[in-house]
């Protein structure tokens, strides 16, 4: 009997940090139709004449902050998820990682899985949106009845497994206010869905921590160009919050489960250097789950509902 296949997909990294490793990676993840949702016409000469060239160095500045001796932190993170849910899974599974843009490809990682009775797919974005998550899924179209996890916003275990990872992060800290900072996308319909789960999100991690309305906000980052974007922004907010008289604060970022350049570069360099400059006083970075056992657990049991359920 052949082994059930699982692929676990992410969004992707450069190979490394240098200036021509992030401008072809750009180059590839901004071409896609679903990130950037213009005619071909348009989008090309965007991307291509405007915004690589102009951005890719800037972008690689922010990725040498966070490099690490063993690469990405990304896919270093989501690999050691990949091998921490095969052991929790045992002999009857094989699990790969697949990357929508760079190295390991969904490709190669679809190839490895090709003796495989069956493959349940979960790209490791919690909500739903179709910049991401569409994305991935339509790069495994070639794939014979896949079966597809679109999302887990409100999936117990990782709901659990988020509040314990901020409540270890928070304990015996003098935490006024809470940031769930969620990864932006336009401010279109298309994106209602992606906006409604991140709130509920929210809504059931601050119900485990028991959480009072005035201690936490939902905010949204990473937003690019000059179109409108999901509001509130987290920049904004924190003068908001300086105004308000809060001084201690944690962000968390529950769009993402592994540390990237969105949660170590942007939160807890950029936001953390523009709290201190505001005046604030504690600034408490809560990581991602990343491979944290209770994760783990949780996504083992997403895999085994599924196939038990055939």
């Amino acid at each position: 009997m052949n082994k059930k296949g699982v692929l676990l997909i992410n969004l992707g990294t450069p190979d490394n940090c240098d200036n021509k490793s992030v401008y072809s990676y750009l180059t590839q993840f901004l071409n896609d139709p679903y990130v950037i949702d213009l005619p071909f016409f348009m989008r090309w000469p965007l991307v291509n004449l405007v915004i690589v060239p102009f951005r890719h160095k800037k972008t690689a500045e922010a990725y040498q902050k966070i490099w690490t001796k063993e690469g990405s932190p990304l896919r270093l993170n989501s690999m050691n998820l990949a091998k921490a849910l095969s052991v929790a899974l045992g002999s009857d599974y094989q699990v790969e990682l697949g990357m929508r843009y760079g190295k390991p490809s969904i490709t190669s990682a679809i190839e490895k899985l090709k003796n495989t009775e069956e493959i349940i797919v979960i790209p490791l974005f919690p909500q739903y949106s179709h910049a991401a998550t569409g994305s991935a899924i339509a790069k495994v179209s070639s794939l014979s009845k896949p079966i597809i996890i679109k999302d887990f916003y409100n999936n117990p275990g990782f709901i659990e497994s988020y509040a314990e990872i901020i409540k270890n992060n928070t304990a015996n800290k003098n935490i006024d206010f809470i940031l769930f900072s969620y990864h932006g996308l336009p401010d279109k319909p298309i994106n209602q869905i992606y906006q409604n789960q991140c709130h509920e999100t929210t809504r059931l991690i601050t119900e485990k921590l028991n959480l009072s309305k005035d201690h936490y906000q939902t905010t949204f980052q990473s937003r690019l160009g000059r179109t409108p974007w999901i509001k509130p922004y987290t920049d904004l907010v924190l003068p908001e919050l300086i105004q308000k008289g809060i001084k201690n604060i944690a962000i968390v970022c529950p769009s993402f489960v592994a540390d990237c350049l969105e949660t170590l570069e942007e939160i807890n360099i950029r936001a953390r250097e523009q709290w201190q400059s505001l005046g604030g006083s504690e600034f408490t970075f809560i990581p991602c789950l990343n491979a944290d056992s209770q994760w783990v657990e949780a996504l083992a049991s997403i895999v085994l509902k599924q196939t038990h359920s055939l």
